[in-house]
C-alpha cells in the first residue's frame, strides 16, 4: 500500500489511516497480519502483481462475460436428471417457490437480529415450523439447522446434555454414512462414544438383537434412519424406540419429508427428536447446497430448553392485542450466550426454510401425498424394469420407497464401467456405495422421483441392457 493515495470508496484505506491501525493492534505491517499463514500456500503482493491467467491483460466485462459463458457450456446437464440417490433427490420445484424466495425482503435478509422489526420474516418464519411440525407429528420445531448431516450432529449433542453422565450414542450401520462421518466430526471433541448398529443382511432393516446387546444405561440415544440408506421402509423403528426408552435414552429419528406423504410421521413412532433434510421441499439439487436442516421435539422443556437454533413464537401486542411474532429462543452464541450456547450455527437458513413453506403450502396434504405415491410406484416400475435386464434389484427383502440397492456382482461387470457407458449415453447412474458397506460389492444405489418418466425409466433399462452385452455381462 506504500505510496497509494487510497482508495476513492473506501475511506481508511490511505497509507496514514492504515499505519494508525496497525499501531493500535500492534503489528509492523499488513504482511504481519498473515504470518500464521504458511509461506508454501500463501499467495503474496508480488505474487499477485506477476500473476498471469493466460490473456497477459485485463480483460472487458464483455470479454469477462464471453469467458464465463464458454466456460459454463462444458456443464453438463442430464436430461432426464440423474437416478442417483443417497440423501438427495431431483424433485420438480414449481416457479412461484423461487419468485417468492426472490423478493428483495427475504433474498436479502440476512438475519432478524432486532427480530421483532422484521415482522413478515418473523410469520414466514413461524409458518415453516408450524408446516414442519404437522409434517412431522412432532411440537417444537426450529428455524434452522445447514443440513441433513448438522441436525443429526446437534441432536446427538443435545441428547448426551439432556442426559447429563450418558456419554454412548447408537448409530445403525443402515444410515447415511457421510452423515455418519459428520457426526463423528462433530462429537470427536466431546468424548462421544458412537457405536454401530449392525443391519439384517436379508430385509435391511435395523438388527434389533444387537441393539438390544449393546444399548446401555450409558446410552444417551438412538438413532434411526426412516426410509434407511437403501431406501428400504425400516421396519423396526417402533421397537427400536421403546427399546430406548426403556433404558432411558432418547429416540431420534432421521426422515426424508416427501417419504411422509405415504409413511407413519416420526412423532407418531414414538421419536423425541426427528431430524431430516429440506432439500426435497422446493429446494433444488443447488450443485449441492445450501439446503436445510431440519429438527424438531416433541414438547418437553428438558428438550426444547437444549434444541440449538431459534424458535418463533406468535403472541399478541400489548396495546392493541393485535397478532404478533417474536423470537422466543435463540441459543446461538452471538444471543449473549456465548461459552454457553448450545450451537454456533450462525448463517441465515430463512429462505430455505421460506422456500419449504411455499412449496408446502402449494402442495398441501392430499398433493404430498399423490407426490408420495408417483415416487414409491415410479421406484417400484423401475425395480422390476432392471430386473428385466437381469440386474439383481432386491438385494434387501424390504419394501423401499424411491430408490433401491442394485446389484451388478451376479453379471460380473465393475460398476465404475457400467458408469462411465451411461454417461456417454447421457444418462447419470446410481451412486456406487460398494465403498461404504464392502459386503455388497458392486452395487449402486438407484433413485426415482417424479422427475423420472416412464420413458425415461425405459430408456435406462435399455441402455443398461446394451451395456451389460457389450461388456459381457448379460
Amino acid at each position: 500500500m506504500s505510496g497509494s493515495a487510497g482508495h476513492p470508496w473506501i475511506s481508511t484505506s490511505d497509507e496514514e489511516s492504515t499505519e494508525r491501525m496497525l499501531r493500535v493492534i500492534g503489528v509492523k505491517d499488513v504482511e504481519e497480519l498473515f504470518s500464521d499463514i504458511p509461506d508454501k500456500i500463501r499467495l503474496k503482493l508480488e505474487d499477485w502483481l506477476k500473476l498471469d491467467i493466460g490473456f497477459g491483460r485485463p480483460l472487458s466485462e464483455i470479454e469477462v462475460r464471453r469467458l464465463v459463458e464458454e466456460r459454463l457450456r462444458r456443464n453438463i446437464v442430464f436430461n432426464p436428471p440423474p437416478f442417483m440417490g443417497g440423501g438427495v433427490y431431483p424433485h420438480y420445484v414449481p416457479p412461484l417457490v423461487k419468485y417468492i424466495i426472490s423478493r428483495g425482503e427475504f433474498l436479502t435478509a440476512y438475519t432478524p437480529y432486532q427480530a421483532e422489526i422484521s415482522q413478515g420474516l418473523m410469520q414466514a418464519i413461524f409458518e415453516y415450523q408450524s408446516l414442519v411440525a404437522e409434517l412431522l407429528d412432532m411440537d417444537v420445531v426450529n428455524a434452522s439447522m445447514y443440513d441433513w448431516a448438522s441436525a443429526l450432529a446437534e441432536a446427538v449433542l443435545m441428547a448426551v446434555r439432556v442426559n447429563k453422565g450418558r456419554t454412548k450414542f447408537l448409530l445403525p450401520a443402515n444410515m447415511n454414512p457421510i452423515h455418519k462421518k459428520v457426526v463423528e466430526a462433530y462429537t470427536r471433541p466431546h468424548g462421544i462414544k458412537l457405536v454401530e448398529v449392525g443391519y439384517d443382511r436379508e430385509s435391511g432393516w435395523l438388527d434389533l438383537e444387537d441393539l438390544k446387546a449393546k444399548i446401555d444405561e450409558n446410552t444417551a440415544g438412538v438413532y434411526v434412519q426412516y426410509p434407511n440408506f437403501f431406501g428400504v421402509i425400516e421396519g423396526n423403528v417402533k421397537e427400536a424406540f421403546e427399546l430406548a426408552h426403556d433404558k432411558g435414552a432418547l429416540a431420534v429419528a432421521g426422515v426424508y419429508p416427501i417419504s411422509l406423504g405415504l409413511l407413519k410421521p416420526p412423532g407418531e413412532l414414538g421419536a423425541d427428536i426427528a431430524v431430516g433434510e429440506g432439500q426435497s421441499l422446493g429446494l433444488g439439487l443447488n450443485y449441492g447446497g445450501p439446503y436445510l436442516g431440519i429438527f424438531a421435539v416433541k414438547y418437553d422443556m428438558r428438550l426444547v430448553r437444549q434444541m440449538p437454533g431459534r424458535i418463533i413464537g406468535l403472541t399478541t401486542t400489548k396495546d392493541g392485542g393485535e397478532r404478533a411474532f417474536s423470537m422466543i429462543l435463540q441459543t446461538r452464541e452471538q444471543h449473549i450466550r456465548r461459552e454457553k450456547a448450545t450451537s454456533n450455527i450462525c448463517t441465515n437458513e430463512a429462505l430455505m426454510a421460506l422456500a419449504a413453506a411455499v412449496y408446502l403450502s402449494l402442495l398441501g396434504g392430499e398433493g404430498l401425498r399423490r407426490l408420495a405415491e408417483i415416487n414409491y410406484y415410479n421406484a417400484h416400475y423401475a425395480q422390476r424394469k432392471l430386473e428385466e435386464v437381469g440386474l439383481n434389484t432386491r438385494v434387501f427383502k424390504g419394501d423401499f420407497f424411491n430408490e433401491f440397492p442394485v446389484s451388478f456382482n451376479e453379471v460380473k461387470v465393475e460398476y465404475r464401467r457400467v458408469h462411465e457407458a451411461l454417461l456417454e449415453r447421457g444418462l447419470h447412474g446410481g451412486l456406487y456405495i460398494g465403498g461404504y458397506y464392502p459386503e455388497l460389492g458392486e452395487t449402486a444405489l438407484y433413485a426415482f422421483t417424479e422427475m423420472h418418466s416412464v420413458s425415461d425409466i425405459d430408456r435406462l433399462a435399455d441402455s443398461l441392457s446394451e451395456i451389460l452385452r457389450r461388456l459381457g455381462g448379460g
